[in-house]
Formats: structure tokens, C-alpha cells, sequence
């Protein structure tokens, strides 16, 4: 692991991390932000996973996250969003390659030598993040917008225990029937669309539900509304019984304005389970 850079934040520290990744064959770069109790032992860990187009700087520098971590004493992991560089495979189009890995393994050549973020975010970065920093792996939730909305929900459903809360900023909801999943699941994972149902929250939320709350956030006017199918995971929570809150807020679109506007909110809900002993 490389430091790229560190810089004071609200009392703790912000730092830019690379290193040579085993799940997906290149060097990954990540952001971790730790507060200023990290000095004196392992403090609680939220992982935020971004959406399409992003790396691990936008939500680091954009979603305004730092501040309320720093109140709460929390540690914050951006990974990147899919691997990079030279000899990875990537696509013209903005939602499929470099920037649109969807946290899955793909199966599919030509993405299934690197582009394995499943594996990457659930199992191998928590272990270098533990290994080298002060961050308490028994203490642990996830969330994420639009495409790391989805991953969020999906590895909090499918990791049942790992998480003690999720929550998403505009998720995409419902991918196995939305041109923002079949497009990416088809080309990853191929065409047997059972394949596809372990990276649906929707499908998940009917079938599996999660063990710990849920809060999601979701604008009226996101442009991208028809893609994400948020009425589709609201009817999946209702009926499941979900302990959760799915808040339509009036006015709000899908950019970072709107993930900035209600971090505070987010940050506060999974302090209330990650301080609980």
C-alpha cells in the first residue's frame, strides 16, 4: 500500500491510498477518512460506495460526509467505483466499463479478468483497511448513491451480519427491469437472467430482507427517476415488513447537491447502530 496523499480534516485525517489489488488484477486507489479518536484506538467504520462515472474522489471531496463522521467519531472508505489502467477492458458508453463496475464479479470476458468489485469491496479492501488502520471491523455499515446506492443495498442483503445498517441516495432499485442493469448484468454476468437476482435490491428486499434498519433518499426530480425504480423497492420493504424509511424528497435531482443535502441525515443513522455495543 502507497500513500497518495493525507491531509488534516475536521480534526482527523483524509488520506488517498493505492495498492496492487489480487481480486482485480491492477492497482486500486481508495480514500479513507479517520477522525480525530482513530489516534486512540479502532473507531467505528461507514463505507460509502459512488455511482457511475465516479472514482473514490467524488463522494470524498463533493458529499460534504467528513464533518459528521468527524462529530461521531466514524471512519469513512471511498473505494473506487471499478479497476483501471492500462490492459483493463473498457466500453465508449459512460454506464459500462472503467466507471460502471456495479460492485458484481464479472463472469464475462472481456471483463472477467479484472472486474471482480464484489470480491474487491466485500472481502479483500476491508482487510487491507483493517490491517493497516485504526478501524474496528466488528463495527461496520454501508451506503452508497445510484450505482453504489444498488452495491450497498445488495452487499448489505446478500452479507447478512457484516452490516449494521444501509442506507442510499437514489439507488438503483430494481436493475434486473431497468435499462441501468440489464445493459450491465447481461454484458457481466451473461444472459441467464437468474444470475442477475443476488445484484437486485428489490428481488433481494422480497426474499431476504435485511437484519438492521434501512433509510433511503430519493429525489422527485431526479432526472434519472424512470431508471431507478424507487416504487419498486418501496413496495418490496412494505411488503417484507422492512424496518426502514423510504423518503421522497420534493425538489431534489439525482447530482451531488442532493446527497450533500442530506448527508447529515445518513451519517447520524448509522451512528445511532455503529455506537451501540
Amino acid at each position: 500500500m502507497k500513500k497518495v496523499s493525507e491531509n488534516k480534516c475536521f480534526g482527523g485525517v483524509q488520506g488517498v491510498y493505492t495498492h496492487a489489488s489480487d481480486a482485480c488484477s491492477c492497482d486500486m486507489t481508495f480514500g479513507l477518512f479517520l477522525p480525530e479518536e482513530a489516534e486512540d484506538g479502532p473507531v467505528p467504520v461507514l463505507w460509502y460506495l459512488s455511482g457511475l462515472t465516479c472514482t473514490h474522489e467524488n463522494a470524498m471531496v463533493k458529499a460534504g460526509a467528513q464533518e459528521w463522521a468527524a462529530e461521531y467519531g466514524i471512519a469513512l472508505v471511498f473505494p473506487d467505483t471499478s479497476p483501471r489502467g492500462e490492459g483493463v477492458a473498457d466500453d465508449e458508453a459512460y454506464d459500462l466499463g472503467q466507471g460502471a463496475g456495479f460492485y458484481v464479479n464479472a463472469t464475462q470476458e472481456p471483463w472477467s479478468p479484472h472486474f471482480q468489485m464484489w470480491d474487491y469491496v466485500a472481502e479483500e479492501l476491508p482487510k487491507i483497511v483493517t490491517a493497516n488502520f485504526a478501524v474496528d471491523e466488528a463495527r461496520q455499515s454501508i451506503m452508497g448513491h445510484s450505482m453504489g446506492g444498488h452495491g450497498a443495498l445488495t452487499m448489505a442483503m446478500q452479507l447478512q451480519g457484516r452490516f449494521r445498517s444501509v442506507s442510499a441516495f437514489a439507488p438503483i432499485a430494481n436493475p434486473t427491469r431497468s435499462d441501468w442493469g440489464r445493459k450491465q448484468l447481461s454484458a457481466y454476468l451473461g444472459e441467464d437472467e437468474m444470475a442477475w437476482a443476488g445484484h437486485d435490491a428489490s428481488l433481494l428486499m422480497r426474499a431476504e430482507g435485511f437484519d438492521g434498519p434501512i433509510l433511503i433518499d430519493q429525489g422527485s426530480e431526479d432526472q434519472f427517476i424512470d431508471l431507478l425504480k424507487p416504487e419498486v423497492l418501496a413496495e418490496a420493504m412494505v411488503a417484507r415488513r422492512q424496518n426502514g424509511r423510504l423518503r421522497m424528497q420534493p425538489g431534489y435531482d439525482h447530482s451531488y447537491f442532493f446527497v450533500a443535502s442530506f448527508m447529515a441525515d445518513h451519517v447520524a443513522f448509522h451512528a445511532e447502530t455503529l455506537h451501540r455495543r
